[in-house]
């Protein structure tokens, strides 16, 4: 079953994405669904060893900028407190 994910992207990794798409025949939904599919196949010890860095750096044309919000003191909460239920 497919759901909605709504995305804030720059515009020009947008059109390059959707060129990137196309030449592949292929949607931008189908082309960022094979991206979280792999990302989420196996765990990556950080951003750099995610299969797809490669083509995240060739379709910003340069180094890659990841910009990572940071964890709200409710998230670190919660991890906290799920991680001492599995013990």
């Amino acid at each position: 079953m497919d759901a909605k994910l709504t995305l804030s992207l720059d515009h020009d990794v947008i059109n390059k994405a959707k060129l990137f798409a196309e030449k592949n025949n292929m949607s931008l939904s189908r082309l960022t669904e094979f991206l979280y599919s792999r990302l989420s196949d196996k765990p990556y010890p950080n951003l750099e060893d995610l299969p797809i860095s490669d083509w995240v750096m060739t379709a910003a044309e340069g180094q890659a900028e990841y910009k990572i919000k940071p964890k709200t003191s409710k998230k670190l909460r919660n991890e906290y407190f799920d991680s001492k239920k599995t013990k």
